[in-house]
């Protein structure tokens, strides 16, 4: 057995073509066949179903979990032979809300790059709910996003703390309030809020339970950036990260209406998966973000 014929197994369960493996790995279909035939005589017993569209028999499913488990094994070596000659490389996937990507990242990965040319990273835009199962599922590397729950399998630190706040347009007749307004605003205005699987739109939520309110929710999207431009042509308004509504707030197209309900402090950090091996790369990366100061990622209005 070779580290070329699981890789050749691998792809066919994702493919379930000999020739389209054969096509992503470089090889010729009949390469392709008889790698896996020689897996097959080696253990002894049949680990594809060759009616089309091929798929895994049920000892070729049990042999694939193993097989990723051996390539995972491998690529860790390899990380960590490279990590020896102590030049930090390597690639980083990191999960992140899209509000956060837009707002904070261009900051901390213009910085890391300057420093660390050799360390290449992947971003993936996912709700904050789903950056925890993704980080423990292995789908992402490193996850910037609100810290909502505790989980003994991953390690979180706190980089920042953000709020959600009411915010309208300027042309809003909320705009033209002075001092803080009365929660049963919340009651009488038409809103434009973000899908139930954010953290905002749950803790706007827990508001409208908490005080018996029955929102008159006009639009419902799952980006931030498609309801700031809604609520900028006055569309309604909307509850929102402040973070996420700095650069709006500083040009005057967006207004924050202070209710003393939202005002509650939510932590955003960095999640990652604790006991596993943590390459040259994630190290200097999570160093240098956790080693950054809170104002590095808070724009000032």
């Amino acid at each position: 057995m070779n580290i070329s014929q699981l890789e050749t197994l691998i792809t066919i369960s994702k493919t379930m073509s000999f020739r389209k493996a054969g096509e992503l790995l470089n090889l010729t279909q009949p390469a392709v066949s008889a790698q896996i035939k020689s897996l097959e005589d080696e253990f002894k017993t049949v680990l594809v179903d060759r009616n089309q569209p091929v798929t895994l028999t049920d000892r070729g499913q049990v042999f694939l979990e193993h097989a990723e488990q051996i390539l995972t094994v491998v690529e860790d070596l390899k990380q960590r032979l490279s990590d020896l000659d102590q030049t930090p490389q390597g690639h980083i996937v990191l999960g992140t809300t899209t509000s956060i990507a837009i707002q904070i990242l261009p900051r901390v990965l213009s910085y890391f790059q300057d420093q660390f040319p050799l360390i290449k990273t992947s971003i993936q835009s996912m709700a904050s709910s789903q950056i925890y199962n993704s980080v423990v599922n292995g789908q992402i590397d490193v996850g910037i996003g609100y810290l909502i729950e505790r989980n003994p399998n991953l390690m979180t630190s706190v980089l920042y703390y953000d709020t959600f706040e009411l915010v309208v347009s300027p042309r809003h007749p909320l705009a033209r309030k002075q001092g803080a307004a009365s929660v049963d605003v919340l009651r009488e205005t038409p809103l434009i809020l973000l899908s139930h699987d954010t953290v905002g739109r749950r803790f706007a939520d827990a508001i409208f339970k908490k005080h018996g309110i029955v929102p008159n929710v006009v639009i419902e999207l799952s980006s931030s950036e498609e309801i700031k431009r809604m609520v900028e042509i006055n569309l309604g308004a909307a509850i929102m990260s402040k973070q996420s509504v700095a650069s709006e707030l500083r040009h005057g197209t967006l207004k924050i209406i202070a209710l003393s309900e939202l005002e509650v402090s939510h932590p955003v950090g960095v999640i990652y998966r604790s006991g596993r091996y943590l390459n040259s790369a994630m190290q200097q990366f999570l160093s240098d973000l956790k080693g950054m100061p809170e104002t590095q990622f808070i724009s000032s209005e």
